[in-house]
Parts: structure tokens; C-alpha cells; sequence
């Protein structure tokens, strides 16, 4: 069986993080990394290549929309990782600004295990996707 997919959680509420990674586990063959805010956030994106990345935007110190736009700006080898919003802010402007900044989905909260389950499954890569190892580093045809 191939290596599970790599999916990183950024919420500042430990329930939230728990709550997420246990529904992705149940359904998904996924590895889930926790994270509780952007600094945190920032450091394990510099080391470990993620396949998909779910990310609160109200957080303290510094807010999803600074973590996307600083993913997106080339500071990690997650550049391009899809990223799933997943916020209680669910206004018209809120959406528009995620989709700007790069975003591939926007869940509002409260979480509903099948919409996260379905979105995460879409943007996880294809069979013939690179397998990175926790450097970052891929492996043609792995995965």
C-alpha cells in the first residue's frame, strides 16, 4: 500500500484540530500533522511538503489570510499545495479575498465530516503523484 498522503491542520482551537484530523483518519488515507497557529504553521511547512493543507483564518498573532499569503509568495516548499479554507468566515468578501490569496476551497464552520472528507479527497494528487519524504524531497513515481 502506497505511503498515506501528508495533510496539515492549522486551527488555534485544539477541538477544531482534533475533530478535523479525526474525520480525515476515518476516511482518508491520510497522515495528519497538528498545528495551533501561523507561527507554528510556517515552521513545519519549511520542512515537510504537505499534499493538501487545511487552514483556519482567525487565528491570533498572525491570521490564515498572512499564512496563505505568505505560502503563496514562495517561503515553503508548499507554494503550490492546495489549500482548503475551513472558517467561520463564510462572508462574500472573506471568500474572495482566500480565492485571491490562493485557495482552492472555502469550508465554513461548522464542519460537516462528508463536505470535508469530499474536498479533501478532490485535491489529494493522483496516482502518479511524487511521494516527498518528511524533507520535502520527492521520489518519481512514488506514491
Amino acid at each position: 500500500m502506497a505511503a498515506p498522503y501528508r495533510v496539515l491542520v492549522v486551527d488555534d482551537n485544539e477541538p477544531t484540530r482534533l475533530l478535523i484530523a479525526r474525520i480525515l483518519t476515518q476516511e482518508l488515507p491520510v497522515e495528519v500533522t497538528l498545528s495551533g497557529g501561523a507561527e507554528e504553521a510556517e515552521h513545519q511547512m519549511q520542512s515537510t511538503h504537505f499534499d493538501v493543507i487545511l487552514l483556519d483564518l482567525l487565528m491570533p498573532h498572525a491570521s490564515g489570510f498572512d499564512v496563505l499569503k505568505w505560502m503563496r509568495e514562495g517561503h515553503s516548499p508548499n507554494r503550490n499545495t492546495p489549500v482548503l479554507v475551513v472558517s467561520v468566515l463564510g462572508d462574500q468578501e472573506s471568500i474572495e479575498r482566500c480565492r485571491r490569496l490562493g485557495a482552492s476551497v472555502h469550508i465554513v464552520k461548522p464542519i460537516l465530516r462528508d463536505t470535508l472528507a469530499a474536498a479533501v479527497r478532490e485535491h489529494l494528487p493522483g496516482p502518479g503523484h511524487q511521494a516527498a519524504d518528511k524533507d520535502g524531497h520527492t521520489e518519481p513515481g512514488a506514491g
